[in-house]
């Protein structure tokens, strides 16, 4: 069996993975997806949340396994699985990001957007337009149904109407995130980039420039929309697969 620690995006949960688990083992891959602090499953206050934070969770998960693993990080995920593996490089055998944030060391998410323009990324592109936000505008949460018109717009429409319901507050400290990386550790790390080109939340423009901005990563695709492990988990299962093999 291979192992792979899988991490979640923003506003999403371990129950993410659920559809495409048993598929993976069934191939000899032996998931492990964690709950991020801050996002449901525990107490850590808004405030309390980082990058940081999301890194030591995993790393804890990886040195429990027996070697190393593969860290595969979805949408916002992929930040951690960035920083993770600059981190406990000794752990990882490699990143994969999917329909990810992947970015250069320094870089936030935003400049990816200013850099498109509005031609390639129009204003009211993606999810956060449809964002509710807390008083503070320490916490954001997305309504179900702009998940299932965003995220799940390629899952039929009662089954993404309840998996938007899944999702749950996400602490800003969490989602407006940007690495630090250095040539001698993230620079060596094996690196993959699953897009999606049907994605509505990451755009394929703005995943291209992030695969250009970003040197050696070996570059897939998958016809589907932000969250193919809902929507094709068997056609995203045999690509990681033969990926990891």
């Amino acid at each position: 069996m291979r192992d792979l620690v899988v991490i979640h995006g923003a506003w999403q949960g371990a129950w993410v993975w659920d559809a495409i688990a048993p598929i993976l083992s069934a191939r000899g891959i032996r998931s492990h997806a964690v709950d991020l602090p801050g996002n449901g499953t525990d107490d850590t206050a808004p405030q309390d949340v980082s990058l940081d934070l999301y890194v030591d969770h995993v790393a804890r998960v990886l040195a429990g396994l027996p070697g190393r693993a593969w860290v595969l990080g979805h949408s916002g995920g992929a930040i951690t699985a960035q920083q993770v593996s600059e981190a406990v490089p000794h752990l990882v055998d490699g990143v994969v990001c999917l329909a990810g944030i992947m970015l250069p060391s320094g870089v936030a998410y935003t400049t990816i957007v200013r850099a498109l323009g509005p031609a390639a990324h129009p204003p009211g592109a993606g999810i956060v337009p449809h964002l509710l936000w807390s008083p503070d505008g320490l916490v954001s949460a997305v309504p179900a149904e702009a998940a299932a018109d965003i995220f799940l717009q390629d899952v039929e429409r009662g089954a993404a109407l309840a998996a938007g319901a899944r999702l749950t507050p996400q602490s800003e400290r969490g989602r407006d995130i940007v690495p630090v990386l250095t040539p001698a550790r993230w620079g060596r790390t094996r690196r993959m980039y699953i897009g999606a080109s049907q994605d509505r939340s990451i755009l394929p423009a703005a995943q291209t420039l992030m695969q250009d901005l970003c040197p050696e990563v070996e570059r897939f695709e998958i016809a589907a929309g932000h969250v193919p492990q809902v929507s094709r988990p068997a056609e995203l299962a045999a690509m990681l697969d033969t990926l990891l093999r």
